[in-house]
Parts: C-alpha cells; sequence; structure tokens
C-alpha cells in the first residue's frame, strides 16, 4: 500500500521539475519549486515510516517552515520585479546585461 505513496511522491518531483524547465511565468515557476519540495516531503516522511524513527518528521517540520519562508521571499522578489520590468515572464528579463 505504501508503494503507491512513492509513485505519488515521485510523480509529485518530476512534475516540478518538468514545470520549472518549461513554464516562463516566475509564479508558475515557484509554484513548480513547491511541488518538488513537497515530493520530497512524502518522501522523507516515508522513509520515516519505514525506519521507525521519529527524527525525519521533525525534518519534514523545518522543510515546510522553510518552504513558507521561501514562498514569503520569492513572492516579494517577483512583485518588485514586477513593478520595475511590468513583466513576470522570464524571456522578457534581462536583469544581468542591464
Amino acid at each position: 500500500m505504501t508503494s503507491i505513496y512513492y509513485y505519488l511522491a515521485a510523480f509529485l518531483f518530476c512534475l516540478g521539475l518538468l514545470g520549472t524547465i518549461f513554464k516562463k511565468d516566475l509564479i508558475s515557476i515557484l509554484l513548480c519549486l513547491e511541488l518538488m519540495v513537497g515530493g520530497v516531503g512524502i518522501l522523507v516522511i516515508l522513509f520515516s515510516r519505514s525506519t521507525g524513527l521519529l527524527d525525519s518528521q521533525l525534518l519534514v517540520f523545518f522543510m515546510i517552515i522553510v518552504s513558507a519562508c521561501e514562498v514569503a521571499i520569492g513572492l516579494s522578489l517577483i512583485i518588485s520585479l514586477y513593478r520595475k520590468k511590468q513583466t513576470i515572464y522570464t524571456d522578457d528579463i534581462k536583469i544581468i546585461t542591464e
């Protein structure tokens, strides 16, 4: 029964990876990164259940906290970039050359 969750974790991670590679707007890329973190979190919880150690579940708790901070910082950067460039698409943004 737990093998379904391994497939779910792999599916979420692969979906986030493909979205990160092929999406063009920054908000979708940020959401796909969160999907990847969710897939890793599920995998760590499965590892914790199979070994019987609760340390991994504490690690997932900290992963959730770091992920929430990542979203807050990422959205603030996207908002400030939108105010400066008036776009959130990666094709239109050339920060290094300016």
